[in-house]
């Protein structure tokens, strides 16, 4: 296997299940020292450890509240310290809330954004002036199909991957002049635990594949692989992008399919 991260140092946040939890394996699968960053799954972030090492990869569990000042700081300055210069971070932790539009609280809605978007911007911040004095870098956050489409009872959630949208591309801009990239994909329905959660009836959700142009729910491993090309130097001249990984789900019109169709 191609090994476009040999021995760079990976901080993956919420990595200890999901979309984040295959994003490290990914990583580590090509050489990448991973930073396995989770806020309260131990369980789930040493279950991520123990699969990359026993293939033969590196990695540390790191435990921090990204929406916490703090617990970035402490993070950054001891990752850099233990595991050497981050070269790439993937910011995946994020906070969900289902509430409807009329019962959303401040207290929500702050905690929303305080992880989500005000907890992304520091961590990318603190990182990137590292970065910036190296001159190299990428960061590639998790943005969402929410941000372009919307559904009930997700109003928050929808307006936080704006706003990372809206950042990734104005950190696109300035940063590139220290030669970090700053890109985002925005996944569709991929089979994590939090999709599975918003869907007390499997069978509601295996209906929903049906609208797929692809006619089926995405993988995480899947979602992964894009993280990976948008940070490696296949994509050295893509900056400031939100990429779909959504097998077209953002570009279909709605109505039912064609016939013959899934």
């Amino acid at each position: 296997m191609k090994q476009r991260f040999e021995d760079q140092v990976v901080v993956v946040t919420g990595a200890s299940r999901g979309i984040g939890s295959a994003t490290a394996l990914a990583f580590a699968a090509e050489g990448a020292k991973v930073v396995i960053n989770y806020r309260s799954d131990t369980e789930g972030a040493l279950e991520t450890q123990s699969r990359i090492r026993a293939e033969g990869g590196s990695a540390l569990v790191y435990q921090a509240d990204v929406g916490k000042k703090e617990d970035v700081d402490r993070m950054v300055s001891e990752v850099e310290e233990k595991m050497g210069s981050i070269r790439v971070l993937v910011n995946n932790a994020a906070a969900f809330n289902r509430d409807s539009f009329l019962n959303v609280s401040l207290e929500e809605f702050d905690r929303s954004f305080n992880t989500n978007v005000r907890g992304l911007f520091y961590l990318s911040q603190q990182v990137s002036r590292r970065m910036a004095a190296r001159k190299q870098g990428a960061i590639i956050h998790i943005s969402s199909i929410l941000a372009q489409l919307a559904v009930p009872g997700r109003s928050v959630y929808c307006a936080t991957k704006g706003a990372v949208e809206a950042l990734t591309r104005a950190m696109a801009v300035e940063l590139i002049a220290d030669n970090i990239r700053v890109n985002a994909v925005s996944p569709g329905m991929i089979r994590t635990e939090a999709l599975e959660a918003g869907f007390s009836d499997p069978e509601i959700l295996a209906n929903l594949a049906r609208y797929i142009p692809g006619g089926r729910i995405g993988q995480t491993m899947e979602l992964a692989q894009a993280v990976l090309f948008l940070a490696s130097e296949d994509a050295s001249y893509i900056n400031g992008i939100i990429l779909p990984v959504d097998s077209g789900m953002s570009v279909r019109e709605a109505g039912p399919l064609p016939k013959g169709q899934n």
